[in-house]
């Protein structure tokens, strides 16, 4: 009842005091913000994927405009030499308002990174979007195999045969790219794992499976258990250091981070950045109440 009760309050709160918590996980309002943490996370032998805060927007002169925006994202970051690369979200170019549209914008910026030999990675969100963005995923993919990625959460019970399904698209010259998460949106039981320990084990079915069948895996945890879940399935399959990757959100469990860095594992910080912070930070907690007890904390004690 406590968290639940924090995360309705905290949208009334004043954004000085969300931001005492946000300021940790999220880089700042500008794409400036957003360059010096990725210059300082590249200098710790990290890379990054960047991404501009925002998703379900309500008119489509909002996605044009996100759509200039990653553009100049993209030339931005190409010019600072960032060794990184980009993820968005479909519904900030209005997937649920006109998927053709949607469509055309986001192959726009992928065809924007190709140009400069980089790669975009296209956010899976909630379960009303998921056959959307497979769709517009296949289409990209069949147009610019080595430029764009797709994300996949392994608490939905379709996963595995989403991931399936698009195997035919993944070859030994141009494995996909996956990103593999929990996944934090709220969906009803029937099509969702909804204990840990069952998303904790589909995570790491997913993960051999792709380790299996000549995937490109971006492990996306904090979770120490299914680190330590890969690391077996890494040394069981032989998997060489190009063919993987760990992700982590900016901010997030820097500890195990450095352990994983430090073992010499490659890893991926998503750095999100945007005046929507506000938004994202208390819609979050809305979807999730459960992070309101985190939040406090985290308040006080970092990592």
């Amino acid at each position: 009842m406590l968290n639940k009760l924090i995360s309705l309050l905290l949208p009334y709160m004043p954004k000085s005091f969300v931001w005492l918590f946000s300021r940790r996980y999220i880089a700042g309002e500008t794409i400036e913000n957003a360059i010096k943490v990725s210059k300082s996370l590249n200098k710790q032998g990290m890379k990054i994927t960047i991404d501009l805060l925002g998703e379900f927007i309500t008119n489509l002169n909002q996605a044009k405009e996100n759509t200039s925006i990653y553009l100049n994202i993209i030339e931005t970051v190409e010019r600072y030499e960032i060794d990184g690369n980009y993820s968005l979200k479909p519904t900030m170019f209005g997937l649920l308002l006109d998927k053709e549209i949607c469509y055309t914008y986001i192959r726009q910026i992928v065809e924007k990174a190709a140009a400069h030999n980089n790669f975009v990675r296209i956010d899976m969100e909630d379960s009303q979007c998921v056959d959307r963005e497979l769709e517009i995923f296949r289409k990209i993919r069949l147009e610019f195999p080595k430029n764009v990625g797709l994300v996949f959460q392994s608490y939905l019970k379709r996963t595995l045969d989403d991931i399936k399904g698009l195997q035919d698209l993944s070859t030994t010259e141009l494995p996909i790219n996956y990103r593999l998460c929990k996944g934090i949106y709220v969906e009803p039981a029937e099509i969702a794992f909804k204990k840990g320990e069952e998303i904790n084990e589909h995570f790491l079915k997913d993960l051999e499976y792709m380790f299996q069948n000549n995937f490109y895996p971006g492990i996306a945890t904090h979770d120490k258990l299914l680190v330590e879940g890969a690391y077996k399935l890494i040394e069981k399959y032989n998997i060489p250091k190009n063919m993987y990757e760990f992700q982590m959100l900016y901010g997030v469990t820097p500890e195990l981070r450095k352990s994983i860095v430090d073992k010499g594992h490659p890893m991926r910080i998503y750095v999100p950045y945007g005046k929507d912070w506000f938004a994202y930070s208390t819609r979050r907690l809305k979807e999730n109440p459960k992070m309101a007890f985190l939040i406090i904390k985290a308040l006080f004690f970092r990592g």
